[in-house]
């Protein structure tokens, strides 16, 4: 839209995004997953949070996993990048998924949750997930595991970072 003068009249309000990351980890067909309490309901999500800052989204999404379930592991590809904006809330989300293919059985792992949030972590298949789709924290949980089972495998050398201090 233009006014007379051949001047764009088209506001363009700026999203405001909180970027995030998700650790997608699978061993033997079971995907881990975290049940948090939201809101007073049950949730379930893959390890996520937000990027701190000073932290590049590999780092982020290391961190994420270890606090939320206690388990220490390397990133082996880029699932995706994901925008999600919630009906019932003004924020608006950029989630990178980053897959963790773990080498060796992940042995006995617990939260070390600073943010008090996570009630528990779960093994779970494909079908158990399914079960309980409607108490998944977002869609995209559901859409990371469908572009994992998929394939979709970026490589991590794709994703750069620039933090100036």
């Amino acid at each position: 839209m233009s006014n007379q003068a051949g001047q764009s009249t088209t506001s363009h309000a700026r999203m405001e995004a909180r970027l995030t990351v998700a650790a997608l980890v699978q061993w033997q067909g079971r995907f881990l997953v975290v049940e948090e309490e939201i809101k007073g309901q049950r949730r379930f999500n893959q390890p996520a949070g937000h990027v701190e800052p000073g932290e590049n989204l590999l780092e982020a999404a290391c961190r994420e996993l270890k606090e939320e379930t206690g388990l220490t592991a390397t990133p082996t590809a880029w699932l995706g990048t994901y925008l999600f904006k919630p009906a019932d809330s003004e924020a608006t989300y950029v989630r990178t998924a980053i897959i963790f293919d773990l080498e060796k059985a992940p042995g006995q792992h617990h939260p070390e949750d600073p943010d008090g949030d996570i009630l528990a972590c779960h093994w779970l298949t494909l079908e158990e997930i399914a079960e309980c789709k409607s108490a998944l924290r977002s869609p995209l949980v559901w859409q990371c595991i469908e572009d994992y089972l998929a394939g979709t495998r970026l490589p991590l050398s794709a994703l750069k970072a620039f933090i100036q201090s």
